[in-house]
C-alpha cells in the first residue's frame, strides 16, 4: 500500500507518533512519503529526549521513507532546509496525493 501522510503541526509529542506510525507501515512493506507544510517545517529544532523525533526520522529514512518539506513554508522561517527537512514544491504534495492509496493528515 502506498501511504501518504501530510503533517501540518510541531507539536513534538504528536510528530513522534506519526513517525512511529510511519516506521510500523515500513516495517510491514507500505510505501510511505511525508510532507512537512506550515509548523511541522521546524520539527527537528522540537526533537527532545522524551520525544526523539530525530531518532525516528532517521530510522524512517534509512527504512526506505521519503520526506517532503514546502519549499515556501522553509522560506518564511529563513530556513535552508536540511537532509531531515529536504525543501520541495507543491507539485511534491500534488503527486504524493494523487498517488497514495490513503493520506493521513496531523
Amino acid at each position: 500500500m502506498k501511504i501518504g501522510v501530510i503533517i501540518s503541526t510541531n507539536d513534538s509529542e504528536l510528530c513522534w507518533n506519526v513517525f512511529r506510525f510511519a516506521n510500523f507501515s515500513l516495517d510491514n512493506k507500505d510505501h510511505v512519503n511525508i510532507f512537512l507544510i506550515g509548523k511541522a517545517v521546524e520539527y527537528e529544532s522540537h526533537s527532545s529526549e522524551q520525544f526523539n523525533l530525530i531518532e525516528q526520522v532517521e530510522k524512517f529514512l534509512n527504512s526506505g521513507g521519503k520526506i517532503f518539506a514546502c519549499g515556501t513554508c522553509l522560506k518564511q522561517r529563513s530556513s535552508p532546509g536540511s537532509n531531515l527537512c529536504p525543501i520541495s514544491t507543491m507539485k511534491d504534495m500534488y503527486r504524493i496525493v494523487s498517488e497514495s492509496d490513503k493520506i493521513l493528515t496531523f
